[in-house]
């Protein structure tokens, strides 16, 4: 992980808001015993597990960035895209499929901020496991406003496996306008985090 470096009081804020972030993901895996639809769809098959991170946030400056990444996926309308095609402004990939219960907790603050980032950053889904059908009812039961890529084939992953572990589910990662990882969160994204680091990729881009 490669701390960000940056006046005394903005990581001491960062800390304490990751580990508000591992309160909210004990109490999202502690109250979700009751599965809804949605969960049994996705729990239906074998080896529908997840690992849940922990809410680390790594982020990198911008002298310390890897190249641009690489990939190729298809979204679940059928639409054909490149790490290429996001390229220009900052773009997040949230992976996630429905039945984990942290993607439920996290989803409603995916949708606000892709909403009050609209124009500035692109958003988008990498769905690990789901039919169109299962993914689709997701994005309708919380309103989803950004389409997601369909890669049961794990074609996504496998190219962000670099920043993504195998079943590290939910993970978000922030990509930069040239397509280099800025930031990454293993687990539940704390929105205040979240939209911070938003706010510093978008205002380098700017």
């Amino acid at each position: 992980m490669i701390s960000r470096p940056s006046p005394a009081s903005r990581p001491s804020r960062r800390r304490v808001l990751s580990l508000a972030g591992l309160g909210v993901l004990g109490l999202a895996l502690a109250g979700c015993t009751e599965e809804d639809s949605l969960a049994q769809q996705a729990n239906s098959g074998d080896q529908k597990g997840y690992i849940a991170g922990d809410g680390t946030v790594s982020e990198y400056p911008a002298d310390q960035r890897g190249e641009p990444v690489q990939f190729t996926g298809t979204l679940f309308d059928g639409t054909t895209l490149s790490a290429e095609d996001l390229r220009g402004r900052p773009a997040l990939l949230n992976f996630w499929y429905a039945g984990c219960a942290p993607c439920r907790v996290e989803a409603p603050d995916l949708r606000e901020l892709a909403e009050r980032f609209d124009g500035q950053a692109a958003f988008y889904g990498v769905n690990l496991r789901d039919e169109r059908a299962t993914a689709e009812a997701f994005e309708r039961t919380f309103e989803i406003p950004y389409p997601s890529f369909e890669d049961k084939d794990g074609g996504v992953l496998m190219a962000l496996s670099a920043y993504v572990p195998p079943q590290a589910v939910p993970t978000t990662l922030v990509l930069d306008a040239q397509g280099r990882v800025a930031a990454r969160i293993l687990g539940i994204a704390d929105r205040s985090v979240l939209e911070t680091l938003l706010e510093d990729t978008v205002a380098e881009a700017a």
